[in-house]
């Protein structure tokens, strides 16, 4: 991404809408398969940006936070307790088994990962027997949009193609479900009428701040979805999860 994108990251990860109700979407994914252990896990996230998601998975334990991007890490180092490394996620400087969770949110889908499988390989190279892997990655590659321009996204992906991945790389699937689907008939539209063609000079990303109100609303429809994602796997949405063990 381009630095400004990471300086507009920081100023509204903590209270965005988007990112506040998928990081209770991941809470409801992952406390089932932590067996208790929350607070004593050592975990990698895997493209870590500006560390917010780092900042809120201190709550399951130790979090080391690897970004490509100096900008990225340049905000990142201003959350406490985080050990941050620069690299990348399909060459990982870490040894085999050093980790029990692994979170790559929105990251396998940019331009620079040049083999999204060889990534997956190694998030499982470096998890524990029994460790855990997050995978969030933007869905549908018919909604590409001006979003995605201004992020420099490859691909975005359907259901069958994230539970490929995983298989491929040796991991046990425990679920892989859509995300963001109260919000998906009204985003799809907008994004389909609004679609770009091609990266333009001065492209903007959606992150960007939303009034008080109109913020509270979205985090609450997003977050409904939690309790949901507990018992079921949702059809569609605009985003697509997988969770994955290793054997």
């Amino acid at each position: 991404m381009r630095p400004d994108e990471y300086a507009a990251m920081y100023q509204v990860e903590d209270h965005h809408w988007w990112y506040t109700g998928m990081r209770r979407i991941l809470d409801a994914l992952l406390r089932p398969r932590l067996n208790g252990r929350a607070g004593d896990l050592d975990i990698l996230d895997a493209g870590c940006g500006t560390g917010g998601n780092s900042q809120h998975l201190q709550r399951y334990g130790r979090v080391t936070g690897l970004d490509a991007a100096d900008a990225a890490l340049h905000f990142a180092r201003r959350r406490p307790g985080l050990t941050l490394v620069r690299g990348s996620v399909d060459r990982l400087p870490f040894r085999d088994g050093a980790f029990d969770l692994v979170l790559s949110n929105d990251v396998l889908c940019h331009l620079f990962v040049q083999d999204d499988l060889r990534a997956v390989r190694e998030f499982a190279r470096v998890l524990r027997p029994g460790g855990v892997l997050y995978l969030q990655l933007p869905a549908f590659d018919r909604l590409r949009s001006h979003h995605d321009a201004a992020v420099f996204t490859r691909h975005r992906y359907t259901a069958g193609e994230v539970r490929r991945m995983l298989r491929a790389a040796g991991l046990g699937v425990w679920r892989v479900t859509y995300a963001n689907a109260l919000l998906f008939p009204a985003a799809a539209a907008w994004r389909i009428l609004h679609k770009a063609g091609a990266t333009r000079r001065g492209e903007r990303s959606d992150v960007r701040p939303v009034p008080g109100p109109l913020n509270a609303g979205l985090r609450a429809a997003l977050s409904c979805e939690a309790p949901l994602l507990c018992r079921w796997d949702l059809p569609f949405g605009l985003s697509v999860i997988g969770v994955a063990q290793k054997p």
